[in-house]
């Protein structure tokens, strides 16, 4: 028992050592690198908003690592807020990417950091915001956060969450980790295999609902935008829409783009004009950037349309015949499910999918292709029966809706116990 005890007081050591490391090397390079100055700065921002917090009001706090996060949390954000127009809903990122894109985001009342994960932290914001219920989306599991949280009595689940085995939580060596989850209250999670795996290590409060993101990219349809100058742009030829693409996808992409008679709109993941610039001045057909255009020019006469803004992409899938989706060639895929919606092929690099269930389970319908350069692209697209691949594309996404009602009938469920 001394031993354990002593072991455990070694590794909530080390594990506080390494968020202060952390810090200290956030501090250092934020006069140099953008994103390390939002997330240093960020560490108080809660502090900023605690005035917000009205104290007759029940509050909701939902927790989002980053954008994609995000977008499986909105859609349960969304009809929570609608169906309980008297509770705060507290929303907090912990990536720069996600918060300096939705910190107005208009379904709720207070949006902050989440502050580094210190026990000093967690029993400062907990105390100032006093949530009555927590809902963390996907991979968060924040030591000192949940054992706080667990601590002053707050439900706490964790939805669209997905668990693979070499995870650390499923190791022999692996009890500091799993200790974590216990004090959540209830996994809402993404498959059959997460499932298993909870169980094995003793926790029962878990259920296989699906991804929630399904119930935010389907109701895309319902609300898309139409944008007359890609429209225009498309002229009725054949186009293929290439979202969230890096260096690398393109790197893939131009000598593609150069052999064909498709047409492309590109929106790379982070806008900078200097890199699309290269892009263009690699590519031997003509291109323009969105930001370029004005009723002077006639869009159809170009084949590259270059998106150089950010909010656009879920509407820009209504126009493709064929989609790519960036980021499998380095840290990881991006979201296929928002073209999958609107019924098409969809290609991506051939090395980061493997984590993403619906990029494994749309490669095995055959309406999903990974690939590793520019030949396979061209030879695997040819090859398509395009329009299968779209329907089973489409009615994939429309037949794994319905997570966000599960999560929102067992929060109804707290609610009435509170």
């Amino acid at each position: 028992m001394a031993m354990a005890y002593l072991c455990a007081s070694m590794l909530n050591f080390f594990y506080t050592l390494l968020l202060k490391m952390y810090s200290l090397v956030l501090a250092i390079l934020s006069p140099f690198n953008t994103k390390a100055k939002l997330r240093f700065k960020g560490n108080r921002r809660f502090l900023e908003v605690t005035d917000k917090r009205k104290p007759d009001e029940k509050l909701i706090w939902f927790h989002c690592a980053s954008l994609g996060e995000f977008e499986q949390g909105r859609p349960v954000i969304e009809r929570f807020k609608a169906l309980h127009p008297d509770w705060q809903v507290l929303l907090t990122f912990f990536s720069p990417s996600g918060y300096e894109v939705r910190k107005a985001y208009s379904s709720a009342d207070i949006v902050s950091y989440l502050p580094f994960d210190s026990k000093k932290n967690a029993g400062l914001f907990l105390d100032s915001f006093k949530p009555d219920l927590a809902v963390f989306v996907k991979y968060e599991f924040w030591r000192n956060f949940l054992f706080e949280t667990e601590k002053r009595g707050v439900p706490l689940l964790s939805i669209s969450s997905i668990f693979r085995a070499e995870q650390s939580f499923f190791k022999p060596w692996g009890k500091f980790q799993r200790d974590v989850l216990g004090a959540v209250n209830y996994f809402f999670v993404q498959n059959a295999l997460s499932e298993r795996l909870l169980r094995s290590i003793g926790i029962e409060n878990v259920k296989v609902i699906g991804d929630t993101r399904f119930d935010r990219v389907q109701d895309t349809l319902k609300t898309v935008k139409d944008i007359e100058e890609v429209k225009a742009f498309k002229n009725a030829k054949e186009l293929m829409v290439c979202g969230s693409v890096w260096e690398h996808d393109m790197e893939v992409l131009i000598p593609f783009i150069n052999n064909t008679n498709l047409k492309f709109v590109i929106a790379p993941h982070e806008i900078n004009q200097k890199e699309i610039h290269q892009w263009k001045n690699s590519i031997s057909r003509k291109s323009i950037n969105y930001s370029e255009l004005s009723d002077r020019i006639n869009v159809a006469e170009f084949d590259v349309l270059f998106i150089d803004n950010v909010g656009m992409l879920s509407s820009l899938y209504q126009y493709g015949n064929y989609a790519f989706i960036g980021g499998a060639y380095g840290k990881g895929l991006h979201n296929i499910l928002e073209a999958a919606t609107f019924g098409m092929p969809i290609f991506f690099g051939n090395q980061k999918y493997h984590k993403f269930q619906e990029a494994v389970d749309l490669i095995e319908k055959k309406a999903a292709f990974p690939v590793k350069d520019s030949l396979e692209l061209e030879s695997v697209i040819q090859s398509v029966d395009k329009n299968e691949a779209s329907k089973i594309a489409a009615e994939y996404v429309k037949n794994h809706t319905g997570a966000t009602d599960v999560v929102l009938e067992y929060l109804e469920e707290l609610i009435s116990k509170l």
